[in-house]
């Protein structure tokens, strides 16, 4: 059993966000670089080794949609910014749920604007990991555009998954855009079902959003749970 699954199971939660990045980077998915930080001080200071402008997040096993907490502050360009979004975000999560066990405050970098999409993995009581892939926004919410294919992944399926949700045409450029980087997304439904199936004690995975661009993708958001 991995470490941090083991450490996450024996406290009775699923991963933290910092450690459900730090799995899926050993698996060589491209997560954001992020700072856990304790203070304001140190969420400062982590803004200023990532560079301007910056996101913070909220960090607790009780809060897992942090949005609908207050627990998220995007695009934040200054020192005054960051520590004001601090007080907040902890103020925020006391008073959403005062039992919540607030580990730190997450500062990641603030990507420019892609192409959002959602890769996930729920395991089927029959079938075991089922791999989930499907445009992000609307796309998910109103129209349920997503495809699903067992765990593990080949090369050709994982293209195949992304070819099959109806807003591929998105993906490969309308309205004067240039293709985004599909190849990079197959690569990493890929290398998730991999991780999937090296770990069963995995139940869920919800990547969300990973955005794309035309040479790169970036997964901004993880939430594993055991």
């Amino acid at each position: 059993m991995h470490k941090l699954i083991k450490e996450a199971k024996e406290a009775g939660r699923s991963l933290l966000e910092n450690e459900a990045n730090s799995l899926l980077k050993e698996f060589s998915l491209p997560v954001i670089d992020c700072y856990l930080t304790s203070t304001p001080e140190e969420a400062v200071a982590a803004a200023e080794e990532l560079g301007y402008p910056v996101v913070m997040k909220v960090v607790s096993s009780q809060i897992i949609h942090k949005s609908e907490a207050g627990g998220v502050k995007l695009n934040l360009k200054t020192a005054e910014e960051v520590q004001k979004a601090y007080q907040e975000i902890i103020q925020n999560a006391k008073a959403f749920n005062p039992k919540a066990q607030v580990e730190g405050i997450l500062v990641t970098p603030y990507l420019p604007d892609g192409t959002e999409v959602i890769i996930g993995m729920t395991t089927d009581p029959q079938f075991g990991p089922v791999m989930m892939f499907g445009l992000g926004g609307i796309f998910v919410e109103v129209f349920k555009d997503v495809s699903f294919k067992l765990a593990p992944l080949s090369i050709e399926e994982a293209r195949e998954m992304i070819k099959n949700v109806k807003g591929y045409t998105i993906l490969q450029g309308v309205r004067g855009q240039k293709a985004k980087y599909t190849e990079g997304l197959a690569d990493a439904l890929v290398k998730l079902s991999q991780l999937v199936t090296a770990n069963p004690e995995i139940k869920e995975i919800d990547l969300n959003p990973v955005v794309v661009f035309e040479d790169s993708i970036a997964i901004l958001d993880a939430r594993i749970l055991l």
